[in-house]
């Protein structure tokens, strides 16, 4: 068996064993063809049954509705900050940003060099962010073009539980870092972007959940490659796509049916995340966890040691042990712990008896 370290980075991310094995046994011959699958053309039916049978395993498994198309884009989460205003945004029209973090900040910036946006809300205190908005405090706009969050923040651990309701406009989200993390209602969204690199497979494809409806409402006046409409009409093969990016996220989702579906995620995640802030909690004078209680991540825990020095030897003594991927973004300090999906249980219960050992010895 190949040599594996526990990988708690944030992505790309840790994957699950047997979408990579599968991938191994691919890489050369697929599946008796005597060409990789990343030799496959786009345009051929082996290509196009991974293709099918990836949408399909997002239809079941996130119960996407019939009014709704599936796109495979590329450009990762970034590339929609700007595509997404380009084509729901309409001259005249404004957009609302609720800032929760990092990402949501690039996403109204690149949304300002489209046209019109406004903060509908902002968390930002003294440097950081340490909660989600609740509904009270949401300035929306009844007639915006549409509202955007970021479901997840990878950067300072923050998330969403109970999405905004934005009445009849449509609710946008980044789920870059959190989408299949738990059942979803699609239906309450008018469209769903997330890069595939921390629970859908690798990097390279980004999937774009969008109603119907707004793919016809889209702008005309913008590039065709970047219309919406193009990518539907086309089913995502416009031109040579990232089809091993897609392979990778057929073989991601093949495991999450495998493991039952997304109620088996929620409680795996839940209790992997109930571990880790547990060990936080319990040694409150020596971990320190910035983020509010009711907006902790499931996918990303962050937290906080006495000294900077002490942060540096925790990560470094973690990875002797095999643990990598700790230290956390160099905007925020402090340790990170990215539990996705793939995140093996036994993974995290290692970490958790290390933390306790590490803070017995330098408390």
């Amino acid at each position: 068996m190949a040599h594996r370290v526990i990988n708690f980075a944030p992505g790309p991310a840790t994957l699950p064993l047997a979408a990579l094995e599968e991938a191994q046994r691919d890489l050369v011959d697929y599946r008796g063809t005597g060409i990789s699958i990343v030799e496959h053309s786009h345009r051929g039916k082996d290509y196009e049954a991974v293709h099918a049978e990836t949408k399909a395993l997002l239809t079941s498994l996130l119960g996407i509705p019939d009014d709704y198309e599936i796109l495979f884009m590329q450009g990762g989460a970034r590339g929609q900050f700007a595509i997404l205003p380009m084509n729901l945004l309409p001259a005249g029209a404004s957009a609302d940003y609720v800032i929760t973090g990092t990402w949501s900040e690039k996403a109204i910036e690149e949304a300002l060099i489209v046209g019109r946006a406004r903060e509908a809300a902002s968390t930002y205190v003294d440097g950081r962010y340490t909660r989600v908005p609740s509904r009270d405090e949401l300035d929306l706009d009844a007639g915006a073009a549409y509202a955007h969050i970021t479901t997840n923040n990878t950067i300072f651990g923050t998330q969403f539980f109970d999405y905004p309701d934005t009445g009849s406009v449509p609710l946008v989200a980044d789920m870059s870092s959190d989408i299949a993390w738990r059942p979803l209602d699609v239906s309450r969204f008018g469209l769903i972007y997330a890069g595939a690199q921390k629970n859908l497979g690798v990097a390279g494809i980004t999937l774009v959940i969008v109603r119907k409806d707004l793919v016809e409402r889209g702008r005309k006046d913008i590039p065709h490659i970047f219309q919406y409409r193009t990518l539907a009409k086309e089913d995502s093969l416009q031109n040579t796509i990232p089809t091993f990016a897609v392979y990778m996220m057929r073989n991601v989702l093949r495991w999450v049916k495998e493991q039952g579906g997304l109620d088996a995620m929620e409680a795996r995640n839940r209790r992997k995340a109930e571990a880790l802030y547990g060990a936080v909690d319990e040694a409150s004078e020596f971990y320190r966890c910035p983020v509010e209680r009711g907006s902790r991540s499931v996918m990303n825990a962050v937290f906080r040691l006495p000294s900077e020095a002490l942060e540096a030897k925790f990560v470094a003594e973690a990875k002797a042990r095999e643990m990598v991927g700790l230290k956390g973004h160099r905007s925020a300090g402090g340790v990170r712990v990215s539990m996705y999906n793939a995140m093996e249980p036994t993974g995290v219960e290692q970490l958790v008896a290390f933390m306790r050992e590490f803070a017995k010895a330098n408390g």
